[in-house]
């Protein structure tokens, strides 16, 4: 066996060692001495290997290496501590482990003060101060203060990875990598926390993990300042300030500052998606993502908010969250000037100014910016829509438009304006809202000149210049300017109304008509004409009837010059000139120009009269005849 081989290489080297004193006492010719050293020269130079190792191909000049190095494979630890236990490959690697025991520390730093159990530690960590790396790979020209550290950085040029797992076959350049793995299978995580307990599988991970406790950040950038647990996150981050990105797909060419953003990539290529969720099956081309997933099924959110409460599965999350509070804004774009909170938001804007949409539909062939914008696009063409309302069963493309359209259920409005306190379900909404407060309209009609509050709202109004309409309704084959608006006409066709009143139980198509109707029962009337005092339900309300005071009728008639004050009217009007009349009776088949004459002639089939009097009960199928009969009472 390996251990036995060993033994005998180490007996051999010490019958060698007495054989070469004995050797010294005799008298050889100087040219022998000579002739023998030119080849061992000889041999060195030509690099003659005549051992190879039966697992990895590897030759080596010494049987006595070659067995050292078989111990790889081998997994074979023949040298033991007698106090703790602990086994070694190496006698050399069982010395430096028991001066931990004897606390045996010889060799001193003379710059720092820091104390080394061996002179070869001490020698590694004064290149520290001098900057000294003596050691360069001949292919990248990358330098390194220890050979050891340049052999493992050439493997990957070479691609040499000798530490297989036995288990998975998993290959690996470095053995602590491989033993790290191993405890995937293992379970073994023997590094505690001492201050949370949480159980680590290497001590890197456990000294990481401490520092979010200790708060400790020793890595700092010196160009912005900022700090980092990690120097490799450090040598990652200066990558934004350089530009720099070394590692490229193969495939596309795209290329990343760090490797393992090249490999997340190229799953997109190969489609791998290696780590399974064992509750619902669904798999992920990253561990963090499957870990991040399964937080669904257990509902666990260990980062809390300090400032709100609110509570998060990931870290990350809670300081993107947290920026909401604080209003940091670190990423800012190098073009135009908008900072972001999230890199990845910043990523995604810097393509308005390159115009790269590099991720095509393979169905319809649009691009699109962003990897997770295809995904939503795509399910246009599917018609998937995979989260669902758990209340009324409703389903959406995104999570965020679900939890969005919970809030209808919860009532939930987490948003409130400091200004006059009305609140909203989402922060768009409030930032928008806040503009009525400070009059802020930035965003300029390039065409008329108007000024709107948001780049929404210009977008919607210059709509109105190209009288562009790309969505159309399947059912009626109508035309919207906007999808919103063709979702709420299609409730027209499949009768949908989710809004519904929790006072008198009427159910609308729209937030907007639910928000309306609920201001009769409380009598709200918020919004009052500064030039006549009355006041209306509505701010569109009010709009319209001060063009009673102003005379405004912006809305021409293109055949005959009639201007009219509402959009509204203007069209109803336009279909005297048309002829149409969309809107057809089901039961005598009349048709009308409009929904509403529609309705009041359907009250003549049905019998419906909603319009009572309230002085002698009399009821009437249209409001104007109401009026006509009151009028009986008044005299």
């Amino acid at each position: 066996n390996i251990l036995g081989d060993i033994q005998r290489i180490q007996s051999n080297k010490k019958g060698n060692t007495e054989g070469k004193r004995n050797k010294e006492t005799r008298h050889e010719s100087p040219q022998r001495r000579k002739t023998s050293y030119q080849e061992i020269l000889q041999r060195l130079d030509t690099k003659e290997k005549q051992h190879e190792c039966s697992q990895c191909y590897k030759t080596f000049a010494r049987r006595s290496d070659l067995v050292i190095h078989q111990i790889i494979h081998t997994g074979e630890n023949p040298h033991q501590c007698g106090t703790c236990g602990k086994a070694f490959s190496k006698v050399c690697h069982l010395k430096t482990h028991q001066k931990i025991h004897t606390g045996e520390k010889l060799y001193k730093c003379t710059t720092c003060g820091k104390v080394f159990k061996q002179l070869s530690n001490l020698k590694g960590h004064q290149m520290i101060h001098t900057g000294e790396k003596p050691h360069q790979c001949s292919t990248c020209r990358k330098a390194f203060r220890h050979m050891s550290a340049l052999k493992v950085h050439q493997r990957i040029h070479t691609g040499e990875k000798p530490h297989q797992c036995s288990t998975c076959g998993k290959a690996f350049r470095q053995i602590t990598l491989l033993k790290t793995h191993q405890r995937i299978h293992t379970g073994e995580n023997p590094h505690q926390c001492s201050t949370c307990g949480k159980a680590l599988s290497c001590m890197s991970a456990l000294k990481r993990h401490q520092m979010i406790h200790t708060g400790e950040k020793p890595h700092q950038c010196t160009t912005c300042g900022k700090a980092f647990r990690q120097i490799t996150l450090l040598k990652t981050h200066q990558r934004i300030h350089t530009g720099e990105n070394p590692h490229q797909c193969s495939t596309c060419g795209k290329a990343f500052s760090c490797m393992s953003a090249l490999k997340t990539h190229q799953m997109i290529h190969t489609g791998e998606k290696p780590h399974q969720c064992s509750t619902c099956g669904k798999a992920f081309s990253h561990m963090y993502h499957l870990k991040t997933h399964q937080m669904v099924h257990t509902g666990e959110k260990p980062h809390q908010c300090s400032t709100c409460g609110k509570a998060y599965s990931h870290m990350c999350h809670l300081k993107t969250h947290q920026m909401i509070h604080t209003g940091e804004k670190p990423h800012q774009c190098s073009t135009c000037g908008k900072a972001f909170s999230r890199m990845y938001h910043l990523k995604k804007h810097q393509m308005i100014h390159t115009g790269e949409n590099p991720h095509q539909c393979s169905t319809c062939g649009k691009a699109l910016s962003c990897m997770s914008s295809l995904k939503t696009h795509q399910m246009i063409h599917t018609g998937e829509k995979p989260h669902q309302c758990s209340t009324c069963g409703k389903a959406f493309t995104k999570m965020f438009q679900l939890k969005l359209h919970q809030m209808i259920h919860t009532g939930e409005m987490p948003h409130q304006c400091s200004t006059c306190g009305k609140a909203f379900n989402q922060l768009c909404h409030l930032k928008k809202h806040q503009k009525v407060h400070t009059g802020g309209k930035p965003y300029r009609c390039t065409t008329c000149g108007k000024y709107f509050r948001s780049s929404s709202d210009l977008n919607k109004h210059q709509i109105t210049h190209t009288r562009e309409k790309p969505h159309q309704c399947s059912q009626c084959g109508k035309a919207f300017s906007h999808m919103s608006v063709l979702k709420r006409h299609q409730r027209i066709h499949t009768g949908e109304k989710p809004h519904q009143c929790c006072q008198c139980g009427k159910a609308f198509r729209q937030l907007s008509t639910l928000k309306a109707h609920q201001k009769i029962h409380t009598g709200e009337k918020p919004h009052q004409c500064s030039t006549c005092g009355k006041a209306f339900r509505q701010l569109s309300t009010l709009k319209k009837h001060q063009k009673i005071h102003t005379g405004e009728k912006p809305h021409q008639c293109s055949t005959c010059g009639k201007a009219f004050r509402q959009l509204s009217t203007l069209k109803k009007h336009q279909k005297i000139h048309t002829g149409e009349k969309p809107h057809q009776c089901s039961t005598c088949g009349k048709a009308f120009g409009q929904l509403s004459t529609l309705k009041t002639h359907q009250r003549i089939h049905t019998g419906e009269k909603p319009y009572q009097c309230s002085t002698c009960g009399k009821a009437f199928n249209r409001i104007s005849n109401l009026y006509v009969h009151l009028k009986i009472h008044s005299g």
